[in-house]
């Protein structure tokens, strides 16, 4: 089994500078969530699939549970099984997944986001 990892720079494993969790909520600065690419912290995936539209999902990938390693083009990888998901939704949209990821709630917190 190949472990899930990446070289791109779009997103950035835990710990993560700009990310803090307090409490089981999760911030996010929303300068370090790039549009169309997203940031992994805390068993999250927080992405920016158009200026100023932020969601997050579980980053565990509903294929065979690996961490998802990137977010690029508006789509969320699981290089595990090479699954992809969409970025707004979580919706599979390749690969082995059939099942989405988990939504999670995501407020409006002036400069950053917080997910929990």
């Amino acid at each position: 089994l190949v472990g899930c990892s990446s070289t791109s720079t779009s997103t950035t494993a835990t710990p993560a500078a700009g990310a803090s969790t307090t409490a089981g909520k999760t911030t996010v600065k929303k300068a370090d969530v790039p549009v169309g690419g997203g940031k992994i912290i805390s068993g999250l995936v927080v992405t920016q699939p158009t200026a100023g539209s932020f969601k997050a999902f579980t980053s565990v990938c509903t294929h065979q549970g690996c961490q998802v390693s990137a977010v690029q083009n508006n789509r969320i990888i699981c290089a595990c099984h090479d699954s992809l998901f969409d970025a707004s939704s979580g919706a599979p949209v390749g690969g082995p997944a059939k099942t989405a990821l988990a939504a999670k709630t995501v407020t409006d917190a002036g400069d950053s986001v917080t997910i929990g």
